[in-house]
């Protein structure tokens, strides 16, 4: 989830290899972004990498209950809390007050 969130923020710290995929999963970010920034007038002041971030914002929670949804009943997510582990409320979305029980995709990825 959280390399997700750095592919699509362009924050990626993977460079490809030699066929080049990274540049060629760039391009294709580069035209989802403009055709989001052409669809919005509000977007289409912003810089490409505000609008990469603003999408994941808005889109986050619903890629992690994609991402989760088919995961086996026993699949249980927890996160530590103060007052002990947390699980999650569902399979589908593994969420705690409805929202996801990761933050790592805003933790720098050299740090995971």
């Amino acid at each position: 989830f959280a390399d997700i969130g750095d592919i699509v923020r362009g924050k990626d710290l993977f460079l490809g290899a030699p066929n080049k995929e990274k540049i060629k999963l760039e391009e294709n970010l580069k035209r989802i972004v403009d055709n989001i920034k052409n669809e919005n007038a509000e977007l289409s002041k912003l810089s490409l990498e505000k609008v990469r971030e603003y999408w994941w914002a808005i889109h986050r929670k619903e890629l992690w209950e994609a991402l989760t949804c088919n995961a086996p009943k026993g699949a249980n997510y927890f996160v530590y809390k103060l007052d002990g582990p947390k699980f999650s409320s569902d399979r589908c979305g593994h969420n705690y007050n409805g929202d996801p029980l990761t933050n790592l995709d805003y933790v720098p990825q050299y740090l995971r």
